[in-house]
């Protein structure tokens, strides 16, 4: 089975202002189907880790052979993320229900949640992402990764999740991730956030 490009849920100017038609175009479809064809080539030889889904990849790496585990590592943690990260995107919807709930309790009120997650993902050194999870605990964490790192290797569950690749928000953004990250709290899709706590409560 090969692993595919998944098509976005929307136009590629669907994010505009906040997220540049010409980014979503190369990032989707350049750098994520960069990811999904290294990620085959490397399972090209491993026709019983063929047929299983990226997570259950990256789940535990100890288990991927060793000459292709850096490969599924990067590219499968690439593919996965990405593939998380597009269906969080999304103008006007506002955080509601059982997941604003839990973040008010976790972190007092949304808007120290807000502060705490911008600082944590505009202090990521180099290439990585900022994130919500559940973690081993059941309890939400705000974490970040290096890379393409996925939380999902560490044992934990991505709620929600913000690329800090500088392909990611370059074209439009230069060097101002700040002015990213602020804008990008426009376009979350909380109605899928509140569908991943509700799956990672399970």
């Amino acid at each position: 089975m090969l692993h595919l490009l998944p098509k976005l849920p929307y136009a590629s100017d669907a994010l505009e202002p906040y997220i540049d038609e010409k980014t979503m175009e190369i990032h989707h479809g350049k750098h994520h189907q960069t990811y999904v064809d290294k990620l085959n080539k490397a399972l090209e030889k491993y026709p019983k880790l063929q047929g299983k889904s990226v997570e259950e990849l990256i789940k535990n790496l100890d288990l991927i052979p060793e000459d292709i585990r850096t490969a599924v590592r990067n590219h499968g943690g690439g593919h996965a993320n990405h593939s998380f990260f597009w269906l969080i995107l999304k103008k006007g919807v506002e955080p509601s229900g059982e997941i604003l709930k839990a973040i008010n309790k976790k972190f007092n009120a949304f808007d120290a949640f807000k502060e705490e997650f911008s600082t944590k993902a505009t202090n990521i050194f180099g290439s990585g992402w900022c994130w919500l999870i559940l973690n081993e605990k059941g309890e939400l964490e705000i974490v970040t990764t290096g890379n393409q790192d996925s939380p999902i290797s560490q044992g934990k569950i991505p709620v929600l999740g913000l690329d800090l690749w500088e392909h990611g928000f370059y074209l439009k953004w230069q060097s101002n991730k700040k002015g990213y990250i602020d804008n990008w709290w426009n376009v979350i899709n909380w109605k899928q956030v509140e569908k991943n706590y509700k799956m990672a409560k399970k």
